[in-house]
């Protein structure tokens, strides 16, 4: 075992001993000198443009190991029908001053004229100074550019809900081609039925449509109020200079109960007597478009007072039919005569709620109204016999 260990030590030992030695020879590896010259090229010499435009490339001068030179530009060997500039700082060039070991970034435009057609176009562009001269290809392939193709897109083209639903359909609309366009928005949509065009919070009839590009549209639907169950479609229309799309879109409505009250003859008033149960007479009317389940009849009334429902509750409503039912108001003994407010509250199963406000007139009980006359004869009949009898002293 011991002998083992010896011989693991020593060989430990060779290896260090080894890799020490051949540090120095790592430290004087050397370094390659880049060859002195010029650099220049540009990131992109072979791209695609639109017939008509203009082509712009940032190209890049370096001087490596050689003092500043000042660099002349050229474009040779230009095709027919294309112009070639330089710019820098703002302006015009046709050299560049190039510091050692820096480097400058001017930029090279080609122009096409109205007569260049689509094409591979090459070009030489030529970088020369009193003792250097790089040459740097560059091709240009010119492609037709495709007319506006619009296409829509909605993530979700059905929608459920009820009439008093507002349908919101997010959609995206894309300019598929390579030329610029107005897009005016109309849709088709059945009677009682609007639409309208959100674009970036504001509602819109059209917009304009960049090459390639897309706008996102918020679309509303809205049904009637009355509206009955079913179906809604509607059918947008996107129409450009030279190209068109639509599509389709549709809401789904469920029925909704709509309450309604009243008394009779769609009085909202009624008398009561201090003390004593009156009865109200109330009508209960459905004008929605699915029937009203469970109707619940409740009341706020001054405090005090005593409303009893009959029926409390009515078990169904049809849409556009009606119920009956009586409010038995009974006003404190001591209330003061005048006008009081009472409000009846109608809810159905489904949550639709209405509140209808009764003005409540309260008048004197005939009881006391004939009490008051008989004191009042009891008074004079008293007066008159006291005058009769000291009246003859």
């Amino acid at each position: 075992m011991r002998r083992i260990l010896s011989v693991g030590l020593v060989m430990s030992l060779i290896l260090l001993i080894a890799a020490v030695s051949a540090l120095p020879a790592l430290a004087q590896t050397p370094t390659p000198t880049p060859q002195p010259g010029l650099r220049f090229f540009t990131a992109y010499p072979s791209q695609a443009a639109q017939l008509g435009e203009t082509v712009s490339l940032p190209l890049t001068l370096r001087v490596v190991g050689l003092p500043p030179q000042i660099v002349q530009l050229s474009a040779t060997d230009l095709p027919k029908g294309w112009t070639a500039t330089f710019r820098g700082g703002g302006r015009i060039i046709q050299s560049v001053y190039v510091d050692a070991d820096t480097t400058a970034s001017p930029e090279l435009r080609l122009e096409p004229s109205q007569d260049v057609t689509a094409g591979t176009y090459h070009f030489v562009v030529d970088a020369k100074s009193e003792a250097l001269d790089v040459k740097l290809p560059v091709d240009i392939s010119v492609q037709e550019k495709l007319p506006p193709s619009l296409k829509f897109n909605v993530d979700l083209p059905t929608l459920n809900g009820t009439p008093s639903t507002t349908f919101r359909y997010s959609a995206t609309l894309q300019n598929a081609g390579d030329q610029d366009t107005t897009v005016t928005l109309t849709a088709e949509t059945p009677e009682g039925v609007t639409v309208t065009f959100m674009s970036a919070g504001q509602e819109v009839t059209s917009l304009p449509l960049k090459a390639n590009q897309s706008a996102s549209l918020d679309i509303q639907e809205k049904v009637p109020p009355q509206a009955t169950a079913g179906q809604y479609p509607i059918t947008v229309h996107a129409q450009g200079t030279d190209a068109q799309a639509q599509v389709q879109l549709t809401a789904v409505v469920a029925g909704q109960p709509e309450l309604s009250l009243a008394g009779p003859d769609g009085r909202l008033s009624g008398d009561a007597y201090a003390g004593q149960q009156t009865p109200l007479n109330l009508t209960v009317q459905n004008t929605g478009s699915a029937p009203a389940q469970d109707v619940q009849l409740s009341t706020n009334a001054p405090t005090g007072w005593s409303v009893q429902f009959d029926p409390k509750s009515i078990p169904e409503i049809a849409p556009g039919q009606q119920a009956n039912a009586t409010a038995n108001i009974q006003a404190p003994n001591n209330v003061v005569a005048g006008d009081y407010m009472i409000t009846v509250n109608a809810r159905s199963g489904d949550g639709s709620t209405k509140a209808a406000d009764f003005r409540i007139t309260v008048l004197t009980s005939t009881l006391w109204g004939v009490a008051g006359i008989g004191l009042i004869a009891v008074a004079v009949l008293v007066v008159g016999m006291a005058v009769i009898r000291f009246g003859r002293r």
